[in-house]
């Protein structure tokens, strides 16, 4: 029987008030919450698609490192941004992450609204194989 672990906090990790687990591990598989431009002090940080981004991205990195995954563990990406407009730069981000032939499958759209008036959010799911 597998078991599960709640990963709440970590290094590198926002520290913030919301009842949130930043990932849950369960088996061989690493469910990641969404991540938002949010600094570990739980401030968000407001810029530009990219900036935020940026921070969205290592924000979810840091999940997966905190529940004892690594990047390349990832296997699929879920990224909502603001206007589709930003797809180019929501794109490039992606590629510098996940270098061709190792990159997740995904999704992108965009949302009406993102929590705290927000430009990106990565949720994703990680497995670790045997």
């Amino acid at each position: 029987m597998s078991t599960k672990r709640y990963i709440e906090k970590g290094k590198g990790l926002p520290n913030w008030a919301n009842p949130i687990s930043h990932a849950v591990v369960a088996g061989n598989m690493c469910f990641v919450s969404g991540q938002l431009a949010i600094d570990p002090s739980g401030k968000y940080v407001r810029g530009t698609v990219e900036d935020e981004g940026k921070l969205a991205f290592a924000n979810f990195f840091s999940a997966l490192k905190a529940a004892g995954f690594e990047r390349e563990d990832t296997v699929f990406i879920d990224i909502a941004f603001d206007d589709l407009k930003h797809q180019p730069e929501i794109d490039r981000l992606y590629m510098d992450y996940f270098p061709e032939h190792s990159r997740p499958a995904r999704t992108i759209y965009q949302a009406q609204a993102l929590p705290f008036g927000g430009k990106v959010k990565i949720t994703g799911t990680a497995m670790k194989l045997d």
